[in-house]
């Protein structure tokens, strides 16, 4: 039984909440119920006797149980005068006096005890994450002497496993001194051979490690594998995050492993609660956060609020079908992860892995990571977020992932929290029966809306910027892309299968550098010019390419901008990936009608494809330039990718030929979704039966110049200026827009 100090104590603090609150009938409200019970076990007819009849069941009014109250802080076990005092006072019997102090005292104690067993649950999770990354610090120890593995083998901690190790250590120290004895021609001591260390340079509970800064290579055209094992065939997809310059960077393990903790518990809530932390939106609004409620419920961790920053919640379920393990092993491999979410990740980079988990499960994986996230529209900029992530798992079936934002140096990384930062956000994975998880996504972030334009800001409040929706809209999307591909028919006519997967991974290709040049991605090495005759609203930027054999040789110019269209994003998707059509918009068809060679589906849905256009005969004249496209469309916007390319070339890759020497400029559109303004839990307008219209990003990548070293003039740019605005009056005339919104 707990001591008197520490009933007393608690006492002082209680709060009915703390654990749940109690029924008074199941405590301290009452006490005759509890007589009652004990009289029953009397209340026998063997002696022929009638059994007695129960004590009425009487309830403690509020004065009683206050006055009972105050009296137990003050001494939790009353004597018998104390006892006859109370009932007197209180206008009890002694029992129910007794009674009820007996009932106050093993509630109390109940409660110390799930206390403490909260408390101690959390200390055995951080002391089973530090021993998993001690584990993972000695089993890769290097030896600075030699470079090798400082632990060749798995290491016994048992005594006799250690005494028989130092006496094979000492036998071959004996063996290195007489061999250099032997060679050297003098005496090797033991001191100079072996120095021991100091007391100070023993191991610190808190373990400072250095930790080598990457940074990000051009493009790479090593072979890259798909999510999940698959591989298209030869050549480049995404360039691989390479590391092109390094610093030292000291920071403390042991913090991060706190956060991390934290973090993983602020998730697991955020996944799991309801109202009123989440207020659910009108019919079927999406859900909004109580930021309220959050702060009464969660304390800050990774420091308080940046001034002028605004909070983007969202939370999203679905069901996705796939394995939980195969999610989770996507999630934690950086290049993987960017794979899968290629219009929303321009890049990323593994920096550390502190713990890589408890085998195949990746229970307690902990690495540090750098990324870039994207929005498909000039007008946003790009969020470089340093994070953690955690990953835990919970039960057999169930797994959690968790990233939140940190700041190893504030020296180092003042500009870390420039326009963004990341609170704890990631997604609670449960394996289902029938080959399916359940995949539930929290985001949660703080960023500087000043630096958004005003087009674009209802999209980034809404969630459907960067928030849970589009996540879960991208990854059951490339997941059905997935399943598509892997099955053994694919679609298309006069292609094996390899140069199908062929064809794809080149198309894959092309959508990644369109995204990666109209988010400006550190990648590629753009540099943004400012020309007088370009508006505000445009983005042009420049690079050189000198020897990647995947784009033309010469100076690059990329121009982007987005403009409101009040139409439907369904119909505006619809008429830009419609070939018949065409010709009413793209400078590349010459004013021809253009049709489809063959077409590669990616997923259900007529929209989801790879295809091959091209124009055309014009005088009986066949033409050698065909435009490979690639279309897909979900909740969260749509995308029309496409670039010209050479018939030789494209008869190579269908033929199962390497697609990475295939030289590609990608031009396109990205379509996001219009979202209504009347409050923040409405869901955006993609809807043919509504017309509040979308947003439209255009985009082109040109070669002005096909000598590296050449200037850029401003004739260039005016040039690619002028299609950029001709290309969008164009479709409005084809559409008949009369009131097509623009930046302003």
């Amino acid at each position: 039984m707990a001591s008197h100090g520490e009933l007393r104590l608690i006492g002082e603090n209680y709060d009915p909440g703390f654990i749940g609150m109690m029924k008074e009938d199941d405590g301290y409200g009452s006490s005759d119920d509890f007589e009652g019970a004990l009289g029953n076990d009397q209340d026998t007819a063997d002696n022929g006797r009638p059994p007695k009849k129960k004590k009425k069941f009487h309830r403690h009014n509020p004065h009683q149980i206050h006055e009972l109250e105050s009296f137990f802080k003050e001494c939790p076990h009353p004597d018998e005068k104390q006892r006859r005092e109370l009932s007197r006072r209180l206008a009890l019997e002694s029992k129910q006096i007794k009674f009820w102090f007996q009932n106050r005292r093993t509630q109390m104690k109940t409660q110390l005890e799930r206390h403490e067993h909260v408390f101690l649950k959390q200390e055995n999770d951080k002391l089973r994450a530090e021993n998993d990354l001690l584990r993972q610090a000695i089993a890769s120890a290097i030896c600075n002497n030699c470079g090798v593995p400082a632990v060749p083998d798995e290491i016994s901690y048992e005594p006799s496993q250690l005494m028989i190790e130092n006496s094979r250590l000492k036998d071959e120290l004996n063996r290195a001194r007489a061999l250099t004895n032997k060679f050297l021609g003098r005496h090797l001591s033991s001191s100079s051979a072996n120095p021991s260390p100091s007391p100070s340079q023993g191991l610190n509970s808190n373990v400072e490690v250095v930790v080598r800064r990457t940074g990000f290579c051009g493009l790479n055209n090593g072979s890259i594998s798909l999510p999940m094992g698959f591989e298209f065939g030869h050549g480049a997809t995404m360039p691989l995050m390479n590391p092109s310059f390094a610093y030292e960077m000291p920071y403390d393990k042991s913090a991060l492993v706190d956060v991390a903790l934290a973090a993983m518990d602020e998730l697991i809530k955020m996944a799991q609660m309801g109202n009123p932390l989440w207020i659910k939106g009108f019919g079927d609004g999406m859900e909004t956060l109580n930021l309220e409620e959050y702060k009464r419920t969660f304390s800050s961790f990774i420091g308080m609020k940046p001034s002028g920053f605004t909070t983007e919640a969202t939370r999203e379920t679905a069901m996705v079908p796939l394995r939980g393990l195969a999610l989770v092993d996507t999630l934690m491999d950086a290049n993987r992860w960017a794979e899968m979410f290629p219009c929303m990740i321009s890049r990323a980079v593994t920096i550390d892995v502190l713990s890589s988990g408890k085998g195949v499960t990746r229970d307690n994986a902990l690495q540090l990571m750098e990324a870039e996230f994207q929005v498909l529209s000039p007008l946003v900029p790009i969020r470089q977020i340093q994070f953690i992530r955690f990953c835990k798992q919970h039960s057999d079936s169930v797994w959690a992932i968790v990233d939140v934002s940190i700041n190893l140096s504030n020296a180092a990384n003042a500009l870390m929290f420039a326009n963004c930062r990341r609170l704890p956000s990631g997604c609670v994975i449960q394996d289902m029966d029938n080959k399916y998880s359940k995949v539930t996504w929290v985001e949660h972030s703080e960023y500087d809306e000043s630096t958004v334009h005003h087009l674009l800001r209802p999209l980034l409040s809404s969630g459907f910027g960067f928030g849970a929706q589009r996540w879960i809209a991208t990854l059951r999307r490339q997941y059905s892309s997935l399943a598509q591909l892997m099955s053994p028919d694919i679609h298309g006519e006069d292609i094996n299968t390899v140069g199908k997967k062929s064809m794809l991974k080149l198309a894959q290709r092309m959508a990644y550098n369109f995204s990666a040049g109209i988010g400006a991605s550190s990648v590629n090495k753009w540099d943004k010019l400012n020309v007088g005759n370009v508006g505000e609203d445009v983005r042009v930027m420049t690079r050189k390419n000198v020897n990647d054999p995947g784009e033309p040789l010469g100076i690059v110019l990329s121009a982007a901008t987005s403009v409101w269209m009040p139409i439907t994003q369904q119909t505006l998707f619809g008429f830009l990936r419609n070939e018949r059509m065409r010709n009413q918009w793209d400078i590349l068809s010459s004013g021809r009608p253009m049709q489809a060679m063959f077409s590669v589906a990616k997923g259900p849905g007529q929209g989801n494809c790879v295809s091959i256009l091209r124009g055309a005969a014009v005088n009986g004249s066949d033409t050698n330039m065909l435009i490979l496209q690639e279309t897909w469309s979900d909740a969260c916007g749509a995308l029309i990718v496409y670039a010209p390319v050479d018939a030789s070339s494209i008869r190579v890759v269908m033929n199962s030929g390497d697609s990475s020497h295939v030289a590609l400029l990608p031009s396109g559109f990205a379509i996001l979704p219009g979202v209504q303004t009347d409050g923040p839990s409405m869901q955006p307008d993609i809807d043919e039966n509504t017309s509040d219209g979308c947003i439209l990003t255009v985009g082109f990548q040109i070669l002005v110049n096909s000598v590296p070293t050449a200037k850029l003039t401003v004739e260039s740019v005016e040039t690619v200026n002028h299609l950029l605005t001709c290309t969008v009056e164009k479709i409005k005339a084809a559409l008949s827009v009369t009131q097509l919104g623009s930046v302003e």
